[in-house]
């Protein structure tokens, strides 16, 4: 497995980790994680990251979101479709990615091809946050025009607005799916799925920077503040808190391989820490391994090679399009002439269908796959034009 993570400095950091078994012969594992590579492709700080079964994506508030290849470790380019600072990359399985940014869009893209295949205007101010149910059909998104948006991805539409009181910036689903929460500040809302209302709220001592569900009920949270608690969603009390960090904790990242549930801190503080859940989560985990990347970190994620399944993942065949047949129908009527027609047949807030170059006649925006090279000549020719007109 390889922990990856993005900072301030500009860059993405991987190490390996393995588990070794001790020579005395018992049955403790000693884990080590080792320096495996940095990338430097973002021209700002990264502010998401996001891992399937080949890539780890990174988005930045330079508006760019790159692919690092994690079988060749190489760069695969960038897909520059946003205008703003993008804020959350999620993927369903290994075949869609969806992105979401300060320019108010939800893009889908196809992890295969890299091809824009939706971009949709989902808020009238920043999207901050977007999670994907298990099942793949529906995404709920939070942003900075007061509403929660639960999205209808099979036919790529709003499916219902909620307009909350305050701006969210975090909201999360089950892993069953049948709870989500929204994060405002310092307090976590529940809903229930089958009532879409709230069942409760959690009140956090700090300001909530993340939340991962450690099982259908049990809730981890960070904040700004060195602690990490873990909390019943059901009866919204505190079963355990412990010191994770020196610094507020940035990103936390949960999964399950055999004999192990684990959960990966980052923090501000710079270090990077995996830590071994118990089966009773009102005891504290154990560290497993920690590592010091020397940087303020934001981002995190895990990437699990081959060797390990993570229990949480689909099977291939439970994963739906999130492009229909019908879906792309229309996008070949429009291409044969009828695009007025089903633009104007398009209801609120707009869906836009994008193919391997985008109709901007500027380069560095389209909504296919770009080389770093040439974003990065793009950019160098911008600065001399403005240059020049000073």
């Amino acid at each position: 497995m390889e922990l990856v993570a993005g900072c301030y400095e500009q860059v993405l950091f991987g190490f390996a980790v393995r588990p070794e078994r001790k020579a005395s012969g018992d049955h403790e594992e000693k884990w080590t994680p080792v320096a495996d590579f940095t990338h430097h492709a973002h021209t700002a700080s990264l502010s998401a990251v996001a891992v399937n079964g080949r890539f780890v994506v990174t988005g930045s508030k330079d508006e760019t979101i790159h692919i690092y290849d994690m079988k060749k470790k190489v760069d695969h380019g960038a897909l520059v479709h946003h205008n703003g600072t993008i804020t959350c990359l999620k993927f369903h399985g290994n075949r869609h990615l969806i992105s979401g940014a300060e320019d108010g869009l939800i893009c889908v893209w196809d992890a295969k091809k890299w091809e824009c295949l939706k971009s949709i205007k989902a808020h009238k101010g920043h999207v901050t946050f977007l999670s994907i149910h298990p099942s793949g059909k529906l995404a709920l998104s939070v942003g900075t025009d007061k509403t929660l948006r639960t999205w209808n991805l099979v036919e790529g539409r709003s499916a219902f607005i909620k307009n909350i009181k305050q701006n969210a910036h975090i909201v999360e689903w089950s892993p069953k799916g049948e709870k989500y929460v929204v994060v405002l500040l310092n307090k976590i809302d529940v809903y229930h799925l089958d009532t879409a209302s709230v069942s409760g709220t959690i009140t956090n001592e700090k300001r909530v920077s993340s939340v991962t569900f450690l099982s259908e009920s049990v809730l981890a949270v960070a904040g700004d503040e060195e602690v990490i608690r873990f909390f019943d969603t059901d009866s919204l009390m505190c079963l355990c808190e412990f010191k994770a960090h020196e610094n507020r904790v940035k990103d936390m990242f949960s999964f399950e391989i055999p004999e192990h549930h684990v959960i990966v801190t980052a923090s501000s503080d710079g270090f990077i820490k995996m830590w071994k859940l118990k089966q009773d989560k009102k005891v504290p985990p154990s560290l497993l391994c920690e590592v010091n990347t020397n940087a303020r970190l934001t981002c995190l994620g895990v990437w699990l090679d081959s060797m390990t399944d993570p229990k949480e993942s689909l099977p291939p065949a439970a994963e739906p399009s999130l492009v229909n047949k019908e879906e792309k129908s229309k996008s070949s009527k429009r291409e044969s002439g009828d695009a007025v027609q089903e633009e104007k047949r398009q209801s609120k807030p707009s869906v836009k269908k994008c193919g391997l170059t985008g109709v901007s006649k500027k380069p560095t925006k389209g909504s296919g796959l770009v080389s770093t090279k040439k974003r990065k000549m793009v950019e160098t020719l911008e600065k001399k034009r403005k240059k020049k007109k000073v």
